[in-house]
């Protein structure tokens, strides 16, 4: 892991995802529920999307990243 993906925020967004597998957010979406500028939750995004973490679909909103799912 990299000092991003360790990040609180990062870790923050991690676990929300894994502690519901079904959420399914756009980048504006997560921007509201977390209360992030653009900037910061790119940032995030990208960190947890180069980490396998999430994954973007093809509605442009981001999900867990599940193996062989």
């Amino acid at each position: 892991m990299t000092p991003a993906t360790e990040s609180p925020l990062v870790n923050l967004i991690r676990a929300e995802y894994q502690e519901m597998p079904g959420l399914s957010l756009t980048r504006r979406q997560m921007q509201r529920l977390w209360s992030l500028d653009s900037a910061t939750c790119n940032a995030a995004i990208e960190a947890l999307v180069s980490a396998r973490v999430l994954k973007r679909t093809q509605r442009d909103s981001y999900v867990l990243d599940t193996p062989n799912a």
